[in-house]
């Protein structure tokens, strides 16, 4: 089973690519089925992003960073590299995929995935929009793009 995870704020410009990403991946699906594939649109909610990965092989989460590089550059990272447990006194708005990583893997163990691989595309603007900036637009296709070639391999 693969599980695609699209995060981000459909309210702050391009920090809502991970969350529209998965949206198109999801109208992708309805074209071309595939039930060893279950994609899922879950804007800010870190918790369930380790409810949703439970008892898939691999996961894949795509969201918005600001790191300072260029506006539209993607970085595909290993998912153990960003996975880091909650401090003590988070509540369950600070909770992010990030601590869902380590939390799943701690809770769930063998029944969460060991593959895990994030694709965070560079932000130009998280202000308060609905539009992604023209860079952001052309990366999210190009992962789009890459994520939709690896389900159709899936059935070969």
């Amino acid at each position: 089973m693969l599980t695609i995870i699209g995060c981000g704020n459909l309210n702050r410009s391009d920090d809502a690519v991970g969350a529209i990403a998965s949206q198109r991946l999801q109208q992708f699906l309805t074209t071309y089925p595939n039930s060893a594939v279950r994609i899922y649109d879950l804007g800010t909610a870190g918790m369930e992003v380790m409810f949703q990965a439970k008892g898939a092989q691999e996961l894949i989460i795509i969201d918005a960073c600001s790191t300072g590089s260029e506006p539209g550059t993607i970085f595909q990272v290993p998912g153990k590299e960003l996975a880091e447990l909650p401090e003590p006194a988070y509540s369950l708005h600070d909770f992010r995929w990030q601590h869902a990583l380590a939390a799943g893997r701690k809770i769930f163990a063998e029944d969460f995935p060991k593959k895990i691989t994030v694709y965070l595309i560079e932000a130009a603007n998280l202000d308060f929009g609905w539009e992604l900036s023209a860079a952001v637009e052309q990366a999210m296709n190009q992962v789009v793009m890459e994520l939709e070639k690896k389900i159709a391999e899936l059935d070969k």
